[in-house]
């Protein structure tokens, strides 16, 4: 050391050479930090899909409300989804409002997928007759798609986004559709009511989801384009002449808002009859399998045990187990009886359903259901007042337009299963009501004078529907709404058979909802 000099050693032993590691200690701190911000990025904090949507954790759904052309990993949503968007694009900032279709878009079951792409048809048909075939009344209308997710699991997330959306430049001002009446929907819709945002349903028929049930609106804003199952059930027993002593009922056993308030009305109907209820036991999932089919070849081989006079069973259950329990009716014992299963508007799935054994249907078995809409419900011979062809005619000259530009193209269309008619119907109401709160001199709405528009919403202020009249009471519900009977054919499709009425009778010319 005493060749190199204490300052020498001093500089190197105590500040160089130290020094030195630490900034090598530092620099390797700093790239381990980087790497797992980066990994954390890449693996955890990303979860965005599309502007709007993003997957929660622990899930693959992509979730929330889609404002630019996102079709959710379907490809058949894609061409109306991208016909949404042109049509959004064209309006000029300020001069529209934002409606939201509710629908649960990342459902994986192929009858699901196909009743959200006519639904999802319907709306956008509806969006372009109002932004250009309206003789330029405003606002003009901005669709987007809001997802809660395949089973509505993820209605809060979808619903606070929402909720941000009702100012700044998006003034979102209804949410339409909603999809089927389950639990996690009923929340949903409770949750939007509350924060004054209006809903127009247009497949829900659950009582429960509706307001006016024993005089009380738990959902304030709510409008429907749909009968209650309580209605559906009163047209379908005024058609078909239903009798206790003839019948049986097959329910599902929990069941959900659906299920439970169409076997309440089914029930109405059987008193006196012989028969207790046959139940099933479905998946929570009711798109799902389970293990039903056990069941419902049990249960047929009670129906045969019956006596002969026994020729019709009231469904309360979903279209997933409705297809089981018509197969399972097709290999029953006693084939030389003859049987008419009659069900809500779940039988309108069935109509392209490549799982149905249609070798079922034929001379002695028979499905029928109350359709929410038919394209041959107002043809010739159809009654003068609740609807009309000239209504029809309207949404058939869209559909035409919509095989090419500007319009469309929307991808294939059908108007078998009711779905388009109907949502082409809720997003027409969502419009009417948009623009009759607009105030003098102004072009966009307060949110809270939407919903307020409903109870006007009948005589000559009536929406004239595809799907027929929509004239609502003070509740927002539909009075003596059209249900057309529609029968599953064996080769395939259905067969409009006729319309029926909650009243019995169509509505008079005034359709005015009696106090």
């Amino acid at each position: 050391m005493a060749g190199r000099g204490v300052g020498t050693w001093l500089r190197e032993g105590v500040w160089e050479i130290p020094l030195r590691r630490y900034l090598a200690l530092l620099v390797a701190a700093g790239l381990v930090a980087a790497l797992v911000v980066g990994v954390r990025t890449v693996t955890h904090d990303d979860r965005s899909c599309a502007p709007g949507v993003a997957r929660p954790e622990g899930s693959t759904e992509c979730v929330g409300v889609a404002t630019t052309a996102f079709d959710f990993g379907h490809p058949q949503l894609r061409p109306t989804v991208r016909a949404i968007a042109r049509e959004n694009a064209r309006l000029k900032a300020g001069s529209y409002v934002t409606v939201a279709v509710m629908l649960p878009y990342t459902s994986t079951a192929a009858a699901s997928i196909t009743d959200i792409q006519h639904e999802l048809q319907g709306a956008y048909l509806a969006q372009y007759q109002a932004n250009h075939d309206s003789n330029g009344e405003a606002p003009g209308i901005r669709l987007v798609l809001a997802n809660p997710g395949a089973t509505s699991r993820y209605w809060q997330e979808m619903v606070t986004r929402l909720a941000g959306m009702t100012g700044g430049t998006d003034r979102l001002r209804a949410v339409a559709g909603v999809g089927q009446s389950t639990d996690n929907n009923k929340k949903a819709v409770r949750e939007l009511t509350r924060l004054g945002i209006p809903v127009v349903g247009s497949s829900i028929t659950a009582d429960d989801l509706a307001n006016g049930q024993d005089g009380k609106d738990p959902y304030p804003g709510l409008a429907r384009v749909s009968p209650t199952n309580t209605d559906e059930a009163r047209a379908l027993a005024s058609f078909a002449k239903v009798s206790a002593g003839r019948a049986l009922l097959v329910y599902d056993r929990p069941g959900d808002p659906y299920t439970r308030t169409l076997q309440k009305s089914f029930l109405t109907l059987l008193k006196g009859s012989p028969y207790e209820p046959q139940p099933f036991t479905p998946p929570a999932d009711r798109s799902q399998e389970g293990t039903t089919a056990n069941t419902f070849r049990q249960i047929t081989n009670l129906i045969c045990d019956t006596s002969r006079t026994t020729d019709t069973i009231l469904f309360a259950g979903r279209h997933t187990q409705l297809r089981q329990f018509i197969n399972a009716l097709g290999g029953r014992g006693c084939q030389d009886r003859r049987f008419t299963v009659l069900t809500g508007d779940e039988g309108s799935y069935l109509t392209g359903e490549t799982r149905l054994n249609r070798a079922a249907l034929g001379p002695t078995l028979s499905v029928r259901y109350t359709a929410l809409a038919h394209p041959d419900a107002w043809g010739a011979g159809s009654p003068r007042t609740g609807g009309s062809a000239a209504d029809t005619a309207t949404l058939d000259a869209l559909l035409k337009s919509a095989e090419k530009s500007p319009v469309g193209p929307i991808g294939s269309v059908a108007l078998e299963d009711g779905q388009l008619i109907i949502a082409y119907d809720a997003m027409r109401l969502a419009v009417h009501g948009i623009r009759e709160a607009v105030p003098e001199g102004r072009v966009v709405p307060a949110l809270a004078d939407v919903g307020l528009q409903w109870p006007q919403v009948k005589g000559s202020l009536r929406v004239d529907g595809a799907s027929g009249w929509i004239c609502l009471d003070v509740h927002g519900n539909p009075y003596d709404k059209a249900v057309p009977i529609v029968e599953l054919r064996a080769a395939g499709g259905s067969r409009f058979v006729t319309v029926a009425w909650p009243e019995g009778k169509p509505p008079s010319a005034e359709c005015l909802p009696p106090s």
